[in-house]
């Protein structure tokens, strides 16, 4: 199976995109070369682009009479799917979390597209460990009705209000505005990260469980003072990060390093003992899952700071003890 070919490159992808743009300037493809280039394209890919008097160039341009150039090609690039690219498609359309994103004219359209591609690999291949059993359906209509108002809404700014089941049973009503949405692994379930609405001003954050919104609507007030994705998740970012020891005991520090990629951290490996210490940085809201991703790994694992992180830790672990060794 070939992976890699040049018509997959980024100096392919550069050149499909400027003759798809049709008329340009030079500035046109410098700007593009640089955007999507590597550090060194701007020394080689500007001259194979333009026309040289030499003839040294790919031949794809001609300059024009006011100086712009244009494509000398008839038809337009094509990108087509590697057989690697169709059969992780076909994989991925066994996950339900893809009806989310899909219409179901959609989803059938590449259903039968791909219906002679056999998969990359089968969900039965895959086990996640410590993960819950009452995951949200996600192929329950209702479910992704609400996520898709929701990820339109958190797409293009819009406020909505929406009717919210707690973990009481009681109702709510909240008027808010998304700004983020995220898949929780542990869990199997997605979260809608907001901001509270007043009088048409943000007043504070709140995190919504997708599969307790009882129904969702958009609005069409804008409230004043949005504030970006990114200044909402620093407002929710911990003071301290937690530190950790990591040995490589029972691969352990491989395992860390996979089941953590998702978060920021810092690390720093003792070349004399092998183990690693690494810094996280997580959302205060995560506190407690955190807390139990780090347990599990058991022996191999050391926390170091803060105190009140370390000692929320050992309690847990007492607990397990009394519960495993009662008196």
């Amino acid at each position: 199976m070939t992976i890699f070919h040049e018509i997959y490159g980024a100096y392919y992808r550069i050149t499909a995109r400027l003759l798809r743009r049709g008329r340009m300037t030079r500035q046109d493809i410098t700007d593009a070369i640089a955007q999507d280039g590597f550090r060194d394209s701007m020394l080689f890919l500007p001259q194979k682009l333009i026309p040289q008097p030499d003839g040294s160039d790919w031949g794809l341009l001609h300059e024009t009479a006011d100086g712009t150039f244009e494509p000398v090609t008839k038809h337009l690039p094509e990108h087509p799917l590697t057989l690697l690219q169709r059969r992780w498609l076909r994989a991925k359309l066994a996950d339900p979390k893809i009806r989310l994103f899909l219409t179901d004219e959609q989803y059938d359209a590449l259903e039968a597209a791909l219906a002679e591609t056999p998969p990359l690999f089968r969900p039965d291949q895959f086990r996640c460990p410590d993960q819950f059993a009452d995951g949200d359906c996600m192929t329950d209509p209702k479910y992704r009705a609400v996520f898709r108002i929701a990820l339109h809404a958190l797409r293009n700014g819009t406020a909505i209000l929406l009717a919210y089941r707690t973990a009481h049973g009681a109702v709510q009503r909240h008027c808010c505005l998304p700004v983020a949405m995220e898949y929780s692994q542990k869990n199997d379930k997605f979260r809608l990260y907001c901001r509270r609405i007043r009088r048409g001003k943000l007043t504070g954050s709140t995190v919504f469980n997708l599969g307790r919104i009882i129904s969702i609507r958009m609005l069409r007030e804008t409230p004043e003072n949005a504030q970006t994705r990114a200044r909402f998740f620093e407002s929710l970012r911990c003071a301290e990060p937690v530190t950790v020891r990591v040995t490589d005991e029972r691969s352990g520090l491989a395992r860390f390093l996979m089941e953590f990629a998702a978060y920021e951290k810092h690390t720093e490996r003792d070349t004399e003992t092998g183990s690693c210490t690494v810094q996280i940085w997580y959302n205060r809201s995560d506190e407690t899952e955190l807390l139990i991703q780090l347990l599990s790994f058991g022996p191999v694992l050391e926390i170091l700071s803060p105190p009140d992180f370390r000692q929320k830790a050992a309690e847990r672990v007492a607990a397990q003890y009394a519960l495993l060794f009662p008196e």
